[in-house]
C-alpha cells in the first residue's frame, strides 16, 4: 500500500515546509517560559505550557505530512534506508545520554565517595573537611543533604515493572511477526497489549515516586543518591511515556491499514525504540535498585 508508487531511481525531496520555522518558535517559547517559571516570573508557567501545546501541534502536523507522503508512495528503498540510518543514530544519541547519567552514578559511587572517606588522594579532603566520614551507598553525602531517607525496595514495584517491560518486549515482537505474516487481528491485539503494558508501567512508577516522597523521604534533594535515582529513573520514565504514545499512534495506523508486509518501517522504528527502553531499564533495575 504505502510506497507502492515510488520511483526506484528518484530520491524524494519534500516541498518547502513551515514546520521547522514553527518548531523553532515553539521551542523558544517553551524555554523562555520554563526559565521564567524557574525564576518565579508570574507569566512563566502559562508561557511554558503554551509552548508545549504549540510544540505538540507542530509535531502533529509535521508527522502528519510525513505519513501522508508515505501513503502516497513517495518513499523508495533509498529513502527507507535514510530513515533507518536516522533512527539508528537517534537511538545511539539516547545511548550516550544514559551513558552520561550512568557514568555520574558510577563516578560518585566508585571515586567521589571513597575520596571523601580519605582513600587514595582524598586523605586530606577527609581530614580537613569531613573528618570521620565513612563512605557507604546509598548516601546523601557527608553533609547529610536532605536528611535521612530510605531506598525503594528492589523486590516490590521495581521488580513488577521489570516483568511488565520484559512482557511488553515480547508482545511488541509478536505484533511485529504478525504484521509480517499479515495476521491483522493478532497484530492489533498484541500491539494494543504493548500500549497497555507501557501505561501500566508508568502508573506503577508514579505510585513508586509518591511512596518515595511521602513515606521514604527520598526526594531530588536527598543528596547524590536522590539526584541520580530520580535523574535515571525519571529520564527513563520520560522515554517510556514517549514510547507508549508512539506505540498508540502506530496502533491507530495499523488499524487504518497503513502498513503491509514489505513496508512498515514506522512500526519497526518504534519497536527498536521500545526494545532500547527495555534494555536500559534492566541496567537501571540492576545498578540503581539491586546493587
Amino acid at each position: 500500500m504505502a510506497q507502492a508508487h515510488a520511483d526506484a531511481h528518484h530520491y524524494f525531496v519534500p516541498h518547502s515546509s513551515r514546520w521547522p520555522f514553527l518548531g523553532s518558535i515553539a521551542l523558544f517559547t517553551t524555554m523562555v517560559g520554563l526559565a521564567s517559571w524557574f525564576n518565579q516570573v508570574s507569566w512563566g508557567k502559562a508561557v511554558f505550557f503554551f509552548g508545549i501545546a504549540l510544540m505538540a501541534g507542530v509535531l502533529f502536523g509535521w508527522f502528519g505530512d510525513v505519513i501522508r507522503e508515505s501513503i502516497k508512495g513517495n518513499y523508495n528503498k533509498q529513502v527507507d534506508t535514510s530513515f533507518r540510518m536516522g533512527m539508528v543514530w537517534f537511538i545511539f544519541s539516547e545511548v550516550m545520554f544514559f551513558a552520561a547519567f550512568f557514568g555520574a552514578l558510577f563516578y560518585a559511587r566508585q571515586y567521589a565517595l571513597p575520596w571523601l572517606s580519605g582513600e587514595g588522594d582524598g586523605v586530606m579532603t577527609n581530614a580537613l573537611l569531613w573528618n570521620g566520614y565513612t563512605a557507604g551507598w546509598p548516601t546523601n553525602g557527608p553533609g547529610g543533604v536532605g536528611g535521612t531517607f530510605q531506598t525503594v525496595p528492589a523486590w516490590g514495584l521495581p521488580l513488577l515493572n521489570t516483568l511488565i517491560l520484559l512482557s511488553s518486549g515480547v508482545t511488541v515482537t509478536i505484533a511485529h511477526h504478525a504484521l509480517k505474516a499479515g495476521a491483522r487481528k493478532t497484530l492489533l491485539t498484541f500491539l494494543g497489549a504493548t500500549v497497555l503494558l507501557g501505561a501500566l508501567f508508568l502508573y506503577f512508577q508514579a505510585s513508586e515516586y509518591i511512596e518515595a516522597y511521602k513515606h521514604f523521604n527520598l526526594t531530588l534533594g536527598s543528596g547524590i543518591y536522590g539526584s541520580t535515582f530520580f535523574m535515571l529513573t525519571g529520564f527513563h520514565g520520560a522515554h517510556v511515556t514517549l514510547g507508549t504514545i508512539m506505540l498508540a499512534i502506530i496502533w491507530l495506523r495499523c488499524a487504518r491499514g497503513h502498513f503491509n508486509k514489505e513496508h512498515h518501517f514506522a512500526f519497526e522504528a518504534v519497536a527498536w525504540y521500545w526494545h532500547f527502553v527495555d534494555v536500559v531499564w534492566l541496567g537501571l533495575f540492576l545498578f540503581v535498585y539491586v546493587l
